[in-house]
């Protein structure tokens, strides 16, 4: 492809997907701040948080085999418009007036299977309508545009929460579905690509991986086999991702991580509920009530992360990847550390908008460095174990961090898990493996 016509084929994917993100954002926040405000329960955010992710844990497997075996664009799409149906069916519901906690958890459980389904096939599709050298860009440029949606999807959902019931957030939420999957389906264009070139020595490591020919020739082979075939070409994707060091590496920080960052990421709502939800806050002669104060940290931590997202696309990062990620990382501990020690909620803003930034300057470089370390053959199979392992740490974390925050001060937990984050900043630093990985 030409610079212009690549170039087109990513906005309009690009696009796409920010499309379908809108309208899931709207439904997602009117489910989460329906739950946390009439529980204000640490064990029920637990909750949440493992229906959120649990389902995401046992389909990756499978949608990892099947990123790389068929049509990205329609696992993307097929994932797509099943969430649209369930959602339209519970709109429908809630709209004769049955309304019970249990159907919104089920809505994310749907939610998270099709996530799961989505995601290994989103990551390995990237790659190939981008160049190599412009991926840290691209992945910086989709993560602030995504950010700049998921700061506009909370300010209209409350804003249309304040007039209408929840079901016509789903109903909108069907209609963007369908410009999504339209604009995906009809406009983008995927060029073929060879399967990325191994070293010798490399080769011979996967050799016992590949007893019945390539990563590409297994799965073309498999296209028409049965269960034992799904499960051959996951134990392939897991040797893949067992005989590569960086690979092992990412798991275990990504594991690491995603336990110290739960508190972060999913108990700051319960956290501002508590701490600020008592009282009206003031800014600019308005008065906010609990749910505009957690609409406002939403907002601001989403514009954090559109202006990270922008600035690592036009700055590109360090030249070693790893640099970036360690700065970022060092930043987002002391972020953290800060969110457990303030007090004044206008502070409290503007510290989870700057976390918001650095959040955004780890990703784009994290993705491009397995993006260009990773066989285009495995490349689905490798993003579904690590869905994996970020879909199950985390809710493996709020099992201990959920009803701990019944017991103790979410500001405590914040200042411990933020420091085990700040430490983990020195690993992108001196860990030669990782450092070799970001120069690809």
């Amino acid at each position: 492809m030409t610079e212009k016509k690549w170039k087109l084929n990513v906005i309009l994917f690009l696009a796409s997907q920010c499309i379908t993100l809108f309208g899931s954002m709207l439904v997602y926040y009117a489910i989460m701040w329906h739950i946390t405000l009439e529980t204000q329960s640490g064990v029920m955010m637990a909750v949440i948080t493992a229906v959120g992710t649990l389902p995401m844990f046992f389909i990756s497997p499978f949608s990892g085999v099947w990123a790389d075996r068929y049509n990205k664009k329609h696992i993307i799409n097929i994932a797509d418009a099943a969430i649209a149906v369930v959602t339209l069916v519970m709109a429908i519901i809630f709209s004769v007036g049955i309304e019970l906690n249990a159907m919104l958890i089920i809505c994310l459980a749907v939610r998270s299977l099709g996530q799961g389904v989505q995601t290994p096939a989103v990551n390995a599709l990237v790659p190939e309508l981008a160049p190599p050298e412009h991926l840290t860009r691209v992945n910086g440029i989709n993560g602030g545009i995504q950010s700049l949606v998921m700061f506009a999807a909370p300010v209209a959902g409350a804003a249309l929460l304040a007039v209408a019931p929840i079901h016509v957030l789903m109903f909108i939420d069907v209609i963007t579905a369908v410009i999504g999957i339209t604009v995906l389906l009809l406009c983008v264009k995927v060029p073929a690509r060879a399967p990325k070139e191994r070293d010798p020595a490399e080769d011979a490591a996967l050799r016992g991986v590949e007893t019945s020919g390539s990563g590409e020739d297994s799965r073309k082979a498999g296209k028409g086999g049965g269960a034992g075939q799904y499960f051959q070409e996951m134990a392939e994707g897991i040797r893949y991702v067992r005989d590569k060091k960086i690979l092992v590496k990412f798991l275990a920080l990504s594991a690491v991580f995603n336990i110290l960052a739960a508190p972060y990421a999913t108990m700051t709502p319960l956290q501002v509920a508590r701490d600020f939800g008592g009282s009206s806050w003031n800014f600019l002669n308005i008065s906010f009530g609990p749910e505009q104060q957690l609409a406002a940290v939403e907002v601001v931590f989403f514009i954090g992360m559109m202006l990270g997202g922008l600035l690592i696309g036009v700055w590109g990062g360090f030249k070693n990847k790893s640099h970036t990620m360690a700065l970022s990382t060092f930043l987002l501990g002391l972020g953290t550390i800060s969110l457990g020690l303030i007090t004044d909620f206008s502070v409290y803003l503007i510290c989870m908008g700057l976390s918001g930034v650095v959040m955004n300057l780890f990703n784009p470089p994290m993705m491009a460095t397995l993006q260009t370390n990773v066989d285009g053959a495995y490349m689905g199979r490798v993003f579904s174990v690590l869905t994996m392992v970020s879909s199950v740490m985390m809710p493996l974390g709020m099992v201990l961090w959920g009803p701990l925050g019944d017991r103790v001060s979410i500001d405590g937990i914040l200042i411990g898990t933020g420091a085990g984050i700040l430490l983990m900043g020195f690993v992108f630093i001196f860990d030669q493996t990782l450092l070799k990985a970001g120069k690809q």
